[in-house]
């Protein structure tokens, strides 16, 4: 991502204007395990944020997107191994499901086009829900707090 931003910057600039939207993934917004790819993720988050920071005044604009679960070829040698995976990863979400492809193409769409055009230096979760609250976690919780003996 920055080699390509490296090397795109200066025809944005030429231009006046162009905008960079990089893929990121809630695993740089906070622990999800996994900490070299988080850390690699949550310097994708911060290189947007300067991008964005710093060629904003040559009209360019910079985000990320920031997805969950995706169902995507990457899951299949752990999917071979436990086939319910995704449906066991479906249950931290609140919409229900693992992302689609189309998820995440749509809100790459959004931050490209016209319609973000005050949009920069975001990150937008693109994540079911996932970050807004843990679901499971929280009817965990309820269930042990209605328990009479506690």
């Amino acid at each position: 991502a920055f080699l390509c931003s490296k090397r795109a910057l200066p025809g944005m600039i030429e231009r006046g204007g162009g905008v960079i939207v990089n893929v990121a993934s809630v695993n740089g917004l906070g622990y999800l395990g996994n900490e070299a790819y988080s850390a690699a993720k949550a310097g994708m988050v911060n290189l947007t944020q300067s991008l964005a920071v710093r060629y904003g005044r040559h009209g360019v604009r910079a985000n990320a997107i920031a997805p969950g679960s995706i169902r995507t070829p990457a899951w299949q040698a752990r999917i071979d191994r436990e086939p319910e995976l995704l449906d066991k990863l479906a249950k931290w979400y609140p919409l229900g499901r693992v992302g689609e492809p189309e998820d995440v193409a749509e809100a790459a769409l959004y931050l490209a086009s016209d319609a973000a055009g005050w949009v920069t230096g975001t990150v937008l979760r693109v994540d079911g829900g996932l970050f807004a609250g843990y679901p499971l976690m929280a009817d965990e919780l309820l269930v042990e707090s209605r328990d009479p003996a506690s």
